[in-house]
């Protein structure tokens, strides 16, 4: 009788330790890369864009107060805990500021800081938060110079 089962004259061969080189991708398209270059606004993050609306503002102010230029300005995520609140960092009635400036000292030069969160938390849209981060940099600013923010910007408060 015979075997039904005949051996084979080719042995299945084992894949090789070595890796596959990579293909494309699946259908030949390529690989996928970012949604949009990153000369579009789509492509810069939150924080990329509100770090934009606060440096606007302070060219729009530097055309007519060339002294900003000795002024450092920084956007931080929240203000610190030990704000408002004291050092124990509980918060007490006092509303959570938008932004401070702090004078110059030692070395140091004057600054300006915005705080990101909590000025997005109050605004809607971009033209929204582009107006209040405006707003808040000439409430800093005349702090620094020890101006009203009317003398330091003449379109404080306008409804743009």
């Amino acid at each position: 009788m015979d075997d039904p089962v005949q051996p084979m004259d080719d042995p299945v061969q084992l894949p090789s330790a070595e890796p596959r080189p990579r293909r494309r991708d699946r259908h030949g398209r390529g690989m996928r890369g970012p949604v949009a270059p990153p000369q579009v606004p789509l492509s810069a993050s939150r924080a990329e864009a509100f770090t934009d609306l606060v440096q606007d503002s302070v060219e729009r102010l530097e055309r007519r107060w060339p002294q900003l230029a000795d002024i450092e300005f920084l956007v931080l995520e929240v203000p610190p805990l030990g704000g408002p609140g004291g050092p124990d960092g509980e918060w007490q009635d006092e509303a959570v500021p938008l932004g401070g400036s702090l004078s110059a000292s030692e070395g140091r030069p004057a600054r300006v800081v915005i705080y990101r969160r909590p000025v997005e938390i109050r605004t809607k849209g971009r033209d929204e938060r582009a107006a209040l981060v405006h707003e808040v940099v000439v409430e800093q600013v005349a702090d620094l110079l020890g101006l009203s923010p009317d003398s330091v910007d003449p379109r404080y408060g306008d409804e743009d």
